[in-house]
């Protein structure tokens, strides 16, 4: 189920050269890493004019019970994900280059196979917390030892972080015209 076109390959990316991204893939989940990712993922696609999907995988899960509740749809619940993150992100209104969809299978098994056809896939480090966490975290390890594109893994920036390395390197440069310790 997708709820926006397909594109096929850019034949033109294999001639790319690098740094410029015709495609960027962004996985998200609802989680707050995944939000950090798309966010990323944003300023990289307006700064090179590159189209921005958004994917969100869903898959039934294992059990050793077989019990999902009857009227439990996956699919669903990640097209509702997808569109939440993308809405909170950019609005109601999304760009023209934005695009969702939702791909069936596993995170990171979804997005190796859509870096095949992307220029850059980006995702946040860490999925949602606890026990899936963990899984998660795995994620976008996987995806970096696996994909046929780049990969950018955006890491949470600490809310308590005021300075940018601008204003820390011009800092650290003052101190050490003014007699600092060399380092």
């Amino acid at each position: 189920m997708s709820d926006s076109t397909t594109t096929g390959p850019h034949p033109e990316s294999a001639q790319r050269p690098l740094g410029e991204f015709s495609r960027i893939v962004v996985g998200v989940d609802g989680s707050a890493s995944s939000i950090d990712a798309l966010r990323e993922a944003e300023r990289l696609a307006e700064a090179f004019g590159s189209r921005l999907d958004v994917v969100c995988a869903w898959s039934y899960p294992i059990s050793n019970y077989g019990m999902v509740p009857p009227d439990w749809y996956p699919d669903r619940d990640a097209a509702r994900t997808v569109h939440d993150v993308a809405d909170t992100v950019f609005g109601e209104t999304r760009p023209e280059w934005v695009h969702t969809s939702i791909r069936e299978g596993a995170p990171a098994r979804v997005l190796i196979t859509e870096s095949d056809t992307a220029d850059l896939v980006v995702t946040g480090s860490r999925g949602h917390g606890g026990f899936a966490g963990l899984l998660l975290g795995s994620v976008s390890s996987e995806i970096a030892a696996h994909a046929h594109s780049p990969v950018l893994i955006v890491h949470p920036r600490p809310e308590t972080k005021t300075r940018t390395r601008t204003e820390t390197g011009s800092r650290a440069l003052h101190e050490g015209q003014s007699g600092g310790a060399a380092r």
